[in-house]
């Protein structure tokens, strides 16, 4: 699942990303902090795909990486309607580099 923040610092669903390459998952794995109480999406229900009911296995982590991704233009209401691919991480890029959720008409990395 992919976050951005808004303008007021909460955390917003942006989309999801494809399966990861295993080289790709595993560096991205080692760089992830599991979340502690009080994530904004604890409680949250995401589905595996845009408009589908089944629900998605996530394990919340630290919003604190950006990463780079590739995408379609499908948005609605701000998120990508189609899976994400992932690019790499960006750790010269902070979190709060990118214009906020709802400042444009397209999410940035997140």
């Amino acid at each position: 699942m992919l976050g951005r923040l808004d303008e007021e610092g909460t955390l917003r669903p942006v989309g999801r990303s494809t399966p990861l390459r295993p080289d790709a998952a595993r560096d991205l794995a080692e760089r992830l902090t599991p979340a502690g109480p009080g994530h904004p999406w604890e409680g949250v229900r995401f589905t595996t795909s845009w408009g589908s009911r089944t629900p998605l296995d996530v394990v919340l982590v630290e919003p604190v990486l950006v990463a780079e991704i590739m995408v379609d233009t499908a948005l609605e209401r701000g998120a990508w309607r189609h899976p994400v691919r992932f690019a790499r991480i960006r750790m010269d890029v902070a979190v709060t580099d990118g214009p906020p959720f709802g400042a444009g008409t397209e999410p940035a990395n997140g």
